[in-house]
């Protein structure tokens, strides 16, 4: 096996005497000059041996006035591409070590925020189980087998050339090409470039949670596929047909950017409402949500449209109806009918191709488009490849004898998965570029390692279609090549290099100003998105109108199914990232597991409670699944999460929960269920389980133009006040504007070393995250959602039992942990009334793998077993801008510090700050009249407060 690219550790040059001194004679000699030189070389072994910059010139990002200086990171402009497109962050680095992503604000998919899988993604590159050298199988028979060797790539080259010689003469003819969404402009050329080497090779496409219905009903409309761009901020009204903008789609950061802008607007915040099936983050936060299952809200959405437009058809057949459904369709009609171009109609991928294209018909005589949304081209050429259907029938018919596939994971994540993992084993000779030995890797003949979005030179569209170089920010961790230079290798390209080759395509795509293409190269890598690189909206023709949908209910005794991506592990991608299978998902705080989702009285019918295990069968395919019973779900429906039940993940992910791709027909096909009860029973690792205040008003709500009041204000303490002169930290959090995404407790996690305890610690309620996101269920929000850190009480209840002063106020008024003084006895955490301190039972913490050991923030002591830790306002953050203020001579202003939550929020919820500045933005927060304290009434006098949620008034029924 070829050594991994960062483990060795280059030797020093041995000292000409040492080797024939003594241990004695070496330390009678040693003198104070020669023991800090070694000192100094020690740190450095120890901060970077481990890890390479790489070869090629990289550009720090434009804004960075503190680059360079001891101690602080510094930022490279960069991508974390998802579902193909390209969302823009800059990767933080110490000596040469990605160790935290932030949102680049300049990159219009982010606009400064990230969310929970860029997060972490710096997990994912450091991840032990990722693939670190080429493998290959071979069996008797020449086809792959279960074991694996050890290879090179110059041995798979060899190889290659073998079979290409075939091709040349065939024409390609039994090549194909299996990818998921390429935006990437150069690698769109490199398989152009291949497909003039071999013109009968074909590439085929295929992504698990693609919105497939989403392209065909602009097919249906326009006779062409588009990708629409939503304008939330613009619009006055927006219904949500089964969609959350807020999680689906490369564009979710930037919605919920959108729409807490439109929260804040002059004119008021815009009406919302939303009709769907399983809860989603945007349904929360509407202003009314209407549960139904798919095929109910295809026929409310018809009825509306024919009552808007009489050449429009109703629906075919009557659903039936909850008690209240037909007043939430009369509003919904109002509220399109007085808002027209303003309205916003957004529909989810669950909904058939001909309800897409009502919608797109309706938005456009609404006239919403150029308003409220745009049409884009599709940045991923959609319409030049062929789909996994079609490349299964092939390998069927014999036709394919050499199957590339670049990324992804179709063994596992197509469609009744296993057919094609059938027809995978048969391919002669099958290729898979992978960053995880996954299912897929174990069923092809060559498995090779792929680089990781911060190791690889690279580009991609953003969700609007601008376009990203990527950088690398280290060179790769292990013996991995990109997707263009296996394409590269492939088509016998005199260039192999990525850098060469993205620098190639750049050059000859005109996009360089004048000419000076270095400058552009420079401006680009520095910014992160390449300028004015967004395509124009496209004029769409006159919206066809479409043939209305068909689907019917399910079969009596069968619900509908609907598959949906996990809010943690996504499509299976993220099964092994034991931050995100920690993070607690944000209506059920489920963490380690997928659950199949049914509504209280469904349940009830059948008998079913939370925890039992029931035997889901569809179409002669069964899974064993845990049932969860959830309010506000669609009756008649059962939601199925999408991501688990992996045996290819890694040591994290691997044997967890249970596979729905089994039971999926297609990418966008209907599904009904039967469900059976199997007598056993299934323990869930959650981390809230009271859902109700009881009276208690945590999480608080308002009217709109009304206020909190000041009950909590003014109560006598028999603590003697204390002077903060200089800094008085505090902060904000705005519940009007947070949507429950996680995404702050996972920037934390980042951020300060918080390790993961595992499901079994979690039951326990040992969970380590620093801030949570509790979610209340409320008679005027529906969903409500709270941040919870540490509150950083004046009168802290925390210290005045801590036997051993463990836990004390600093000079800037923080509730500081003196880890190297507590004794564990945790009286902090009992006479804590918020419950955010966390104790360290075990040693969570990995101080084995060095991997792990070199990916974590050096700011930040990575703590032992037997202290409580717990938020800190991220002092680091705070210390680092005192250097620098006291480098500089300038004062620490207003936005110097950003903590780690602060920074990652999408809607801007989180305000902190110095309350000594009368100008500083948490000091305006908190003189809002719908400014609180959390517990209040027990005179904590917390420097962390909330603002109330703003809530509309019921509509008359």
């Amino acid at each position: 096996m070829p050594p991994a690219r960062t483990i060795a550790i280059r030797p020093q040059r041995a000292d000409p005497d040492v080797g024939a001194r003594q241990p004695a004679e070496m330390a009678a000699s040693l003198t104070r000059r020669r023991a800090m030189q070694l000192m100094a070389a020690s740190l450095a072994l120890g901060g970077s041996a481990c890890t390479r910059s790489p070869r090629q010139r990289i550009y720090p990002y434009v804004d960075m006035p503190e680059a360079g200086t001891a101690g602080v990171p510094i930022y490279y402009a960069s991508a974390f591409v998802r579902d193909g497109h390209a969302h823009g962050v800059l990767v933080g680095t110490r000596e040469g070590r990605p160790i935290k992503v932030e949102g680049n604000p300049l990159h219009p998919s982010s606009l400064g925020a990230t969310d929970v899988f860029a997060q972490a993604s710096v997990l994912e590159l450091w991840d032990p189980d990722r693939a670190q050298a080429v493998r290959e199988r071979l069996g008797t028979d020449g086809g792959p087998s279960p074991a694996a060797a050890t290879s090179t790539w110059p041995a798979f080259e060899a190889a290659w050339q073998q079979r290409e010689e075939r091709h040349l003469r065939n024409g390609g003819s039994g090549l194909r090409v299996l990818t998921r969404t390429v935006t990437s402009p150069s690698l769109h050329a490199q398989l152009d470039r291949l497909r003039e080497r071999f013109a009968a090779m074909r590439w085929h496409r295929h992504d698990p949670v693609a919105p497939l219905a989403e392209r065909e009903g602009s097919r249906l409309a326009f006779g062409r596929p588009v990708q629409l761009l939503w304008h939330l901020e613009r619009a006055r009204f927006v219904l949500a047909l089964d969609a959350d903008p807020f999680s689906h789609g490369p564009g979710s950061v930037r919605a919920a950017r959108d729409w807490a802008a439109q929260r804040t607007a002059a004119a008021g915040p815009a009406r919302a409402l939303a009709i769907e099936t399983t809860p989603g983050l945007f349904g929360a936060r509407a202003d009314e949500r209407l549960p139904l299952p798919p095929a109910a809200i295809e026929a409310i959405l018809a009825r509306i449209a024919a009552r808007l437009y009489g050449d429009l058809p109703a629906a075919a057949a009557a659903q039936p109806m909850p008690e209240g459904a037909a007043r939430f369709e009369q509003r919904v009609f109002e509220q399109l009918r007085q808002n027209g171009a303003d309205s916003l109609v957004i529909v989810g991928p669950s909904l058939s191709a001909p309800t897409h294209a009502l919608v797109h018909l309706l938005n456009q005589r609404l006239g919403a488009f150029g308003r409220t949304l745009d049409a884009i081209e599709p940045p991923d050429r959609d319409e030049t490849a062929g789909s996994l259907t079609e490349l299964t029938e092939a390998i069927d018919a014999g036709a394919v004898d050499t199957l590339l596939i670049l990324g992804g994971n179709p063994a596992y994540d197509a469609p009744g998965n296993i057919a094609f993992a059938a027809a995978l084993a048969r391919v002669p000779l099958s290729i898979h570029l992978s960053l995880h030995a996954n299912e897929t890797s174990r069923l092809c003949r060559w498995q090779l390692p792929t680089t990781h979005d911060f190791e690889q030179w690279s580009d991609a569209l953003g969700h609007d279609g601008s376009a990203t170089l990527i950088q690398p920010a280290i060179a790769p961790l292990y013996d991995g090549r990109s997707a263009h230079e296996l394409l590269a290798l492939v088509a016998a390209d005199d260039v192999r290099d990525g850098h060469a080759l993205l620098r190639r395509h750049w050059r000859a795509s005109g996009a360089a100003p004048k000419g000076d293409f270095d400058a552009f190269w420079r401006d680009s890598l520095g910014r992160g998105v390449v300028r004015d690189s967004a395509p124009p909206a496209l004029s769409l023709p006159p919206a066809q109108v479409p043939v209305p949908a068909t689907a019917a209910n399910p079969p009596s005794g069968e619900l509908a199914a609907v598959f949906v991506a996990d809010p943690s592990a996504s499509d299976g991608r993220f099964a092994n990232n034991g931050w995100l299978q920690e993070l607690p998902r944000p209506f059920t705080k489920l963490t380690w597991d997928n659950a199949l989702h049914l509504a209280p009285a469904t349940a009830a019918a059948l008998g079913l409670a939370t925890g039992d295990i029931v035997r889901a069968v569809a179409s002669g395919r069964a899974v064993e699944a845990p049932v969860w019973v959830q309010a506000g779900h669609a009756e008649g429906a059962a939601t199925l999460p999408l991501g688990y039940g992996r045996t290819g993940a890694g040591r994290v992910g691997d044997g967890i929960g249970f596979d729905a791709y089994r039971l999926r027909l297609d990418v966008g096909g209907a599904v009904s269920i039967r469900l059976e009860k199997t007598g056993r029973r299934h323990d869930f690792a959650v981390t809230q389980r009271e859902l109700d205040q009881h009276g208690r008003r945590l999480a608080r709500t308002v009217r709109r133009g009304e206020g909190i009041g000041h009950e909590d204000a003014g109560h006598p303490s028999l603590y003697p006040a204390v002077a903060y002169p200089t800094h008085a930290w505090g902060m904000v959090i705005d519940l009007d504007a947070c949507i429950g995404c996680n995404a702050c407790t996972i920037a934390c996690q980042a951020e300060n070393n918080i390790p993961v305890v595992g499901a079994e610690e979690v039951v326990r309620g040992r969970h380590m995250h620093w801030i949570r996101v509790d979610r209340y269920d409320d008679d005027d929000a529906g969903s409500l959602f709270q941040p919870v850190p540490c509150m950083h009480c004046e009168n802290a209840p925390c210290e005045v039992v801590c036997p051993v002063g463990a836990t004390v106020h600093d000079s800037e008024g923080l509730n500081v942990q003196v880890y190297n003084r507590c004794i564990g006895t945790r009286f902090c955490s009992n006479n804590c009334p918020y419950k955010v301190r966390r104790f360290n039972f075990l040693q969570y913490a990995d101080r084995e793998t060095e991997t792990l050991k070199a990916g974590r923030n050096p700011d930040v002591t990575v703590r032992q077993r037997g202290v409580m830790e717990k938020c800190t306002y991220c002092l680091q953050r705070l210390s680092r801008a005192r250097i620098l203020s006291e480098e500089s001579g300038r004062p620490i202003a207003d936005g110097d510090v950003v903590s780690a939550c602060q920074a990652v929020c999408p809607t801007q919820a989180i305000r902190f700050g110095d309350l000594n500045d009368a100008n500083a933005d948490v000091v305006r927060a908190k003189a809002s009249p719908r400014h609180y304290a959390m517990l209040g009434e027990l005179n904590t006098r917390p420097r962390t407060t909330y603002l109330a949620r703003v809530v509309a008034a019921k509509e008359e029924p």
